[in-house]
């Protein structure tokens, strides 16, 4: 099989078992504590989701993704060494901070950023997919249940993308500490390996763990998830709270200008129920909405040109997770 046109790699889409190879990052946004309508910090959406890529395309995803870091922090093409530059991470939190802040030139920068970001998704061929939860006031809620359904959902979702177009394929979650890397994956384990048979057969293993500071793929879901779904989720599915910092009325610009172009790259298809179901699933305790509000097409808007205005502070833009030799922008 050719390579696609232009996707700068050099080698087989195949796995050794003669299948289209496919990876699908995830990450997750947010957290299951009880929602407190009175603290200004309380979460109320919790995202657990990612992307697919096809193998063919995962390098010239990395150097596009690369080249995109170094154009909007200019400092790191000063770094000496390829790894420095891949363990600089520009955060979805960093991002969605811009959003709420008062200057026009950070919300600019911020959309720019996430324009071009979800430009490269669409150039590679990759498909989005996420679990969000809306959460209700003062429930308790089962935060482990909650991580560990949406992973196997997704895998699911997941398998059936593999298994029309007859591929393989292999997840990768961020790591977080092994007693909940492990409760996390356990149901697609026992769904793969139990007595009633192999139900994601075009996933060779279970998903495995990675840190976001070292695979780029994480870094993009990390953007994708925090930086675009949480805060539009927040805003669309709990806009009452208006005293909290999660549903800030920036983050309507989020919803509107980026998230229509997430429906675009979902992998959706019918249940045996005859329903429709994968992509980005929307469970909404609050107001029992689905996803469509979320991703309705907005009025569209020109892509914001590349390149990071001057920052204010070293805060606007600090790095959240960088290499030793990396610092943050000068004030």
């Amino acid at each position: 099989m050719a390579v696609p046109q232009g996707s700068g790699v050099g080698h087989s889409c195949f796995s050794s078992r003669g299948r289209l190879l496919y990876v699908c990052y995830l990450d997750e946004s947010g957290t299951g504590q009880v929602l407190n309508p009175a603290v200004a910090d309380s979460v109320p959406v919790m995202a657990i989701g990612g992307f697919t890529v096809p193998e063919a395309q995962i390098k010239a995803l990395a150097w596009d993704f690369i080249a995109l870091k170094k154009r909007f922090r200019p400092e790191l093409r000063k770094l000496p060494t390829l790894s420095q530059v891949v363990h600089h991470e520009i955060k979805g939190e960093t991002i969605r901070k811009c959003f709420r802040r008062p200057g026009r030139n950070q919300r600019r920068m911020a959309h720019g950023f996430l324009d071009h970001l979800l430009n490269i998704l669409e150039q590679r061929d990759c498909t989005v997919m996420a679990r969000l939860w809306v959460k209700q006031d003062g429930v308790v809620n089962d935060a482990v249940a909650m991580y560990a359904s949406s992973v196997t959902a997704l895998c699911a979702n997941f398998e059936h993308y593999l298994a029309e177009r007859s591929g393989s394929g292999i997840a990768v979650l961020d790591s977080r500490n092994p007693s909940d890397n492990m409760g996390n994956v356990h149901c697609v384990t026992t769904q793969k390996f139990g007595r009633g048979g192999d139900r994601m057969p075009h996933l060779p293993e279970s998903p495995v763990f990675g840190h976001s500071n070292t695979h780029l793929g994480l870094q993009i879901a990390d953007l994708l998830v925090s930086a675009i779904l949480a805060p539009a989720a927040a805003v669309t599915y709990a806009g009452d709270l208006t005293a909290n910092v999660h549903c800030h009325p920036g983050f309507h610009d989020v919803r509107d200008r980026h998230c229509p172009r997430l429906g675009k790259l979902q992998h959706r298809y019918l249940s045996p129920a005859g329903k429709w179901t994968g992509g980005i699933v929307v469970s909404d305790a609050r107001g029992h909405q689905s996803a469509g509000k979320l991703l309705a097409p907005a009025v569209p808007v020109s892509v914001t040109p590349l390149g990071f205005p001057q920052q204010t502070s070293a805060r606007d833009l600090a790095a959240v997770a960088s290499s030793p030799d990396s610092q943050p922008l000068a004030p």
